[in-house]
């Protein structure tokens, strides 16, 4: 027999909200069959645990949850295939890319603090020099 979670279950597991968890379901990030009256039980398999580890894990990497989708439905195809390696690879360079500019601007702006405090403690300096005479 297959294990199953429920919301609670997983929820506890990862630390997350259930409302996070209906969240990431409203995506299409999980798919959990339904169960009991009016199928209000989520029913989660091994493979939606699986599926929410991996959109943790693309959170971790910074990656939006549309991204994340992106990725870890190429999962649904036989592990280690050419287009899952493909798209994976996509999303990486992409978010790489703007990581970088991301970076690249707050150089930037460390270079135009460390510029500005330089002033300012020359300019201090010389006001302390002049009340000290």
């Amino acid at each position: 027999m297959a294990t199953t979670y429920t919301i609670g279950d997983l929820a506890r597991e990862f630390e997350l909200t259930t409302r996070a968890m209906r969240f990431y379901e409203d995506l299409g990030l999980l798919r959990p069959q339904r169960s009991g009256p009016g199928g209000r039980n989520r029913v989660y398999s091994s493979g939606d645990r699986a599926r929410l580890k991996l959109t943790l894990r693309a959170k971790r990497l910074g990656l939006s949850l549309t991204e994340a989708k992106a990725v870890i439905d190429v999962y649904d195809t036989p592990r280690d295939t050419v287009p899952q390696l493909r798209k994976f690879l996509e999303v990486l360079a992409e978010h790489r890319g703007r990581l970088e500019a991301q970076l690249a601007d707050l150089q930037a702006n460390l270079a135009e603090i460390r510029k500005h405090e330089r002033e300012a403690r020359t300019l201090l300096a010389r006001h302390e020099k002049k009340a000290v005479k």
